[in-house]
């Protein structure tokens, strides 16, 4: 990195990689001090400044009550915990929130960290307090396999409640803005996982929610804890341009200001500069790699009108005095973003020749942007406009309608993660309706956004006019017809759902499933469970199942077996994530039963030296593992069997990876380093299958390709997926990995493959 940077045109994604080596630890302690001595006369203080109304005997009364529960408690920090509680009421009165969010605010970790109860919160303050309280407090005792679930699953009652009364979710980010205002205090492993967690889930949150203040701190703190060399480098490099930057910006205030004094508003219009946040522009220069030169928005001014005609006014003002770029316009007046953010943007280009970005809107508007759903309690009492409050909140019933219809309780943690990215687009139907979806989003999303029913019977789409697969990639701006089929039974297609790009999509796709084809969805999930089982081998009876599973059961709230089939069936149950415990489970129950080990070909041995190298271990049998089917060539690694000579895996064979991550010294010490000989010439089975569009002579030309090849094969079969593609599988005899990787190159060459991979035997 140069050490003379006198331009923020010097930043370049490569910079960061050619850094200095300063330690991480000294990037993470320059966090900035915030004051976290916050005492009840400063919330006393800010009330009767407020010009709101509060209950100030009510919040005192909570306060003593918080700070007698948590008396004697310490912060990772050494100060008392009460500061907490209030540091996080000072942060919602500055958001304008209401008596009973300020007192549960004040009591939230009373339930969860101290023997207060719900019951001693109802009598005491009331029900709406109590049950903020209860929203935000955190599950225990829960049931589950991982912290990922429970992770999930305390999410997923917060949202609940939030659907109920959305200040349980104001609460909670303005608890977690606190906490990462403090997270420095904190192991350097929990300042990680904190900081992941804040940048995936609540930050999110707070956009949807159109709390901008607090989305923007979340991400620049949560930002400086995952990456802390490129934060520090952008920050100085701000910091060194912080006066050039501030002169810049009143340059253009002033001329826009003295063009307004010729025109006629209702009332002067506020003119104010920003500068885009430090994650913002990492998004821009390191995400996309682009040069600080290419971000149009990095400065900013944003105009404050009083009505929407005079936003209209000011944006044909602003274009005749500075130069509009071609293709930077965006309208959100007439088309909100999804959290119902409107103003007017448009990049122009000063005198100087720099770029800047002007942003118009209301008053109205500006107090949505700055304060999202918060809003409705700055200036009002309680919730008004209750149309809009709905929308706002549609959101927050899709996510938990999602989470219900898949069984898997961290799909809650994924849909808040793709459904709730900043990143939109705007699609529009041909009577001219915006449809807001996440980037990447196809026609089946689209179809599903306009109505359920619409989606359930889509057979095609035309984009601006043309023919488009159901596969395709809208874009912004785009007109998109959706054509449906008027066959009453016309319902959807399994493989839509690995097409589908938002979690609504997926969610209806499988509530239809699940509600049209239970049967069909029985005999699909227990096909699909048995051969995973079969190829993990996991060797059960039918009679078996069903006590085996149990555990499943309940965890994805299944009451029967069948239950359980239907939920595989319609991808409520994704087996990929509960196969590795499964096996696991398994593997112990049967520990000490006698290991099944089919010879597959003995190997042919040269010079009458052994193909495979043992250290430390002679004279030992040795076997080749069909889990993952080794080849001369992968690299190997041996087990221990017992009384049954060395078993040969891969590297990369499931089994070795869950031995690994499980690090038990017992499992550990029966694997030992094991190499090919360099006069290896074994003759071994290896199973693949061939992927690809079905059609007339696709068996026929694979078959002329391993014949031509001189593999003797021991076994083939062929048959058509659900999804029309055809499945041919076939166990063969080989030498080595690189015949078979020169046999592979040529059947990936027949006309409608898709792929060639090797499988188990």
């Amino acid at each position: 990195m140069k050490n003379d940077m006198n331009s923020l045109n010097d930043i370049h994604p490569s910079d960061v990689q050619n850094a200095p080596q300063v330690k991480e630890e000294d990037y993470l302690r320059n966090i900035p001090d915030y004051d976290d001595n916050f005492t009840i006369e400063m919330i006393i203080q800010k009330i009767l400044t407020d010009d709101k109304q509060y209950d100030l005997s009510k919040i005192i009364s909570a306060y003593e009550f918080a700070a007698k529960a948590h008396e004697g408690q310490k912060r990772s920090s050494g100060q008392a915990y009460i500061i907490h509680p209030l540091a996080v009421a000072y942060i919602l009165l500055e958001l304008g929130m209401d008596t009973d969010t300020i007192c549960a605010s004040l009591l939230h970790d009373v339930v969860e960290d101290t023997p207060a109860t719900f019951d001693d919160l109802k009598k005491r303050f009331g029900q709406d307090v109590a049950m903020l309280v209860d929203g935000v407090t955190k599950l225990s005792k829960i049931p589950l396999f991982t912290k990922e679930e429970q992770q999930a699953e305390n999410i997923r009652k917060i949202l609940l409640a939030m659907s109920q009364d959305i200040r349980v979710m104001i609460i909670k980010l303005c608890d977690r803005l606190h906490n990462m205002r403090t997270l420095k205090y904190r192991p350097l492993d929990k300042q990680r996982n904190t900081a992941l967690e804040t940048m995936t889930i609540y930050a999110p949150i707070a956009h949807r929610l159109g709390i901008r203040a607090v989305k923007e701190e979340l991400e620049d703190l949560s930002f400086h804890y995952l990456d802390p060399y490129a934060y520090s480098e952008i920050e100085n490099i701000l910091e060194n341009k912080r006066e050039e930057r501030a002169a810049f910006i009143e340059i253009i205030k002033s001329r826009i200001a003295q063009r307004f004094k010729s025109e006629e508003f209702s009332e002067p219009p506020q003119i104010d500069g920003r500068v885009k946040s430090i994650y913002g522009i990492y998004k821009k220069i390191f995400l996309h790699h682009k040069n600080i030169d290419e971000i149009y928005d990095k400065y900013a001014v944003r105009i404050i009108v009083t009505t929407i005609a005079e936003c209209y006014n000011v944006l044909g003002l602003i274009h005749d005095m500075f130069r509009p770029l071609p293709s930077r316009f965006k309208d959100y007046i007439s088309t909100p973003k999804s959290n119902m953010y409107q103003s007017l943007h448009t990049t122009v280009l000063g005198s100087e020749g720099i770029p800047f970005e002007v942003q118009i809107r209301t008053w109205d508007m500006h107090e949505t942007a700055e304060y999202g759903i918060a809003a409705h309690w700055k200036y009002k009492e309680g919730i008004q406009g209750k149309d809009k409050m709905e929308q706002r909140l549609a959101w927050v019933r899709q996510v938990i309608e999602a989470q219900q219809t898949s069984d898997d309780v961290e799909e809650i943690v994924r849909i808040i993660k793709t459904d709730l990215a900043p990143e939109d687009i705007v699609v529009m139907t041909p009577r001219g309706m915006s449809i807001c979806l996440p980037v990447d989003s196809t026609v089946i999303d689209f179809a599903y956004r306009i109505h359920t029913e619409i989606g359930h019977k889509t057979t095609g789409a035309k984009v601006d006019g043309r023919m488009v697969p159901l596969d395709y990639k809208l874009q912004t701006g785009q007109i998109c017809e959706v054509i449906t089929s008027k066959d009453p039974e016309k319902g959807p297609n399994r493989a839509w759902l690995n097409i589908v790009q938002t979690n609504e999509a997926r969610s209806k796709i499988r509530s239809w499933f699940k509600k049209e084809r239970r049967e069909e969805n029985i005999v699909e999930g227990k096909a699909v469970l048995e051969r995973e089982f079969k190829r993990h081998r996991i060797n059960l009876a039918e009679s078996e199942y069903a006590g085996f599973l149990e555990d499943d059961f309940k965890r994805h709230n299944c009451q029967t077996l069948n239950d359980f089939y239907a939920s595989i069936g319609y991808g409520g149950i994704l087996l990929s994530k509960i196969i590795p415990r499964l096996k696991d489970k398994y593997e112990k129950l049967h520990a000490n039963d006698k290991p099944s080990v089919i010879p597959l070909v003995q190997p042919k041995q040269s010079s009458g030296r052994s193909n495979i190298i043992l250290d430390q271990i002679d004279s030992c049998v040795v076997k080749f593992a069909q889990c993952c089917n080794p080849l001369p060539g992968d690299e190997i690694v041996g087990f221990i069997t017992r009384g049954h000579g060395i078993s040969v895996h891969t590297i990369h064979c499931t089994n070795y990876k869950a031995v690994l991550q499980r690090n038990n010294p017992d499992e550990l010490q029966r694997w030992c380093d094991i190499q090919w000989s360099e006069n290896s010439d074994s003759q071994l089975q290896t199973s693949f299958e061939v992927t690809a569009f079905d059609r007339m002579g696709l068996v026929h030309d694979i078959s002329a390709v391993l014949l031509e090849a001189r593999v003797p094969i021991v076994h083939s079969a062929s048959r058509v997926l659900k999804n029309g593609n055809a499945l041919f599988e076939s166990t063969i005899i080989i030498s080595s990995t690189e015949q078979l990787k020169n046999l592979f190159e040529k059947l990936r060459k027949i006309k409608g493959v898709i792929t060639v991979d090797r499988s188990s035997l």
